[in-house]
Formats: structure tokens, C-alpha cells, sequence
């Protein structure tokens, strides 16, 4: 009997020793378990951000237009950051219709020259979009050319967070509004920006489908 009981008191001795432990380790387990949705949570707060917020905030270019700029060279957004906007544009496929009218006006250095300005750039179907025989007769008349052209020209940076509702004037004189907000914005309720916040080196441009018209 004394033996049973000594081996009874071993055990039992064993067991109380042996339960802290046990609890501690299942505690362990517990708070790695709990841990882990917090983690994911975490991830999901990482990853949760959409392509236009993402844009907002790293500053890289937006919009569908986006994808036919070159990915190398000159004409890429890389390239392009590194010259001034009217040299920029000429290295741009997109706009050389656009670069065409700024030579015929004699605009390149004026534009070239500017310090921290923003052009809103119609592409060549913006251009297409207007006659032909109007479009000849334009680029002919040096006056009237420089008034549309200086029309899509604000003597500032504008960020895309200041076109959700803007007004601003142009070196023309006039004043064109913008309205929208994450990717999507229109200036004058009739041009859609399709690819903004590109950088130059003196300029923010935001390119459109239509050419603006001054009153």
C-alpha cells in the first residue's frame, strides 16, 4: 500500500507538473491563431487601395490613353519628364498633330520656356474630330490659332485632386472648368482626359480627346 500510494503521489506530482506547461503551450497556440486574421487584415488594408488612389498618390500617369505611350525612349513617361512640354510632345505619337499647330503659331519656345504650367493636350482624333477644311483654315491663321492653342494652357500645376470640381484661367484669358474625380475627368463637359497627370519637365499635361474652343 505504501508503495501504491508513493506511486500515486509521483504521478499526481507529475501531472501538476506537466499542466502549467501544457496550458502555456495551448495559450501559445491560441494568440498564433488569433494573430493571424489580424495579419490578414493588415494585408487586405495593404492590397485594398484602387488603381486610380494608387495614381493620386505616387503620381503615375491615368487613364486609357495611357497604354499607347511608348514604354521606352523619349516618348515614354520617363522621356518625356525629361524635356519641356512642347519638346516633350513632339516625341509623343499621340499628339503630333497637336505639335504641328504649336509650330505653326510659333508657340515652342513660349511653351518650352514656361515654368510649372499645366496643358491640356488634345490627341490627334481630337483633331480629327474637326473638319478638315476648318482644320486647314485654322492652322493658317496664326491669331486665331494661338487663342485655341494658349486656351488649353494654365499658368500652374494643377494636380488631379484640384480638377474635381475646378475653374480655372488660361494665358488666353478665358476660363475652362473640370469636374470629376478619381480617373475620370472632363474638362468643359465635352473632353474626357484620357491619359493625365503626365510630367514633363516644366508642365503637368492631362491629354484630351477634344480641342477646347474659346468663347
Amino acid at each position: 500500500m505504501n508503495q501504491t500510494k508513493i506511486r500515486r503521489t509521483a504521478v499526481a506530482v507529475a501531472v501538476a507538473a506537466l499542466l502549467p506547461v501544457s496550458l502555456a503551450a495551448c495559450a501559445d497556440s491560441g494568440s498564433d491563431t488569433k494573430a493571424a486574421p489580424t495579419s490578414a487584415a493588415g494585408d487586405r488594408a495593404q492590397t485594398s487601395a484602387t488603381p486610380s488612389e494608387e495614381a493620386m498618390t505616387d503620381g503615375r500617369p491615368f487613364g486609357p490613353a495611357c497604354a499607347g505611350v511608348p514604354k521606352e525612349g523619349a516618348g515614354s513617361f520617363d522621356g518625356m519628364a525629361k524635356d519641356p512640354v512642347a519638346t516633350a510632345a513632339s516625341n509623343n505619337p499621340a499628339l503630333s498633330t497637336l505639335v504641328t499647330a504649336v509650330k505653326a503659331a510659333g508657340l515652342v519656345d513660349t511653351l518650352n520656356n514656361a515654368e510649372d504650367i499645366t496643358v491640356f493636350a488634345p490627341t490627334n482624333d481630337a483633331f480629327a474630330k474637326i473638319p478638315k477644311a476648318d482644320l486647314d483654315e485654322v492652322l493658317a491663321d496664326k491669331a486665331t490659332l494661338t487663342k485655341i492653342l494658349t486656351y488649353h494652357v494654365v499658368g500652374r500645376k494643377l494636380t488631379p485632386q484640384q480638377l474635381d470640381n475646378g475653374s480655372f484661367e488660361t494665358l488666353q484669358k478665358g476660363v475652362i472648368t473640370t469636374k470629376g474625380s478619381g480617373q475620370d475627368y472632363t474638362v468643359n463637359d465635352s473632353a474626357k482626359v484620357v491619359c493625365g497627370n503626365v510630367e514633363t519637365a516644366n508642365a503637368h499635361v492631362y491629354i484630351v480627346d477634344t480641342v477646347l474652343m474659346p468663347e
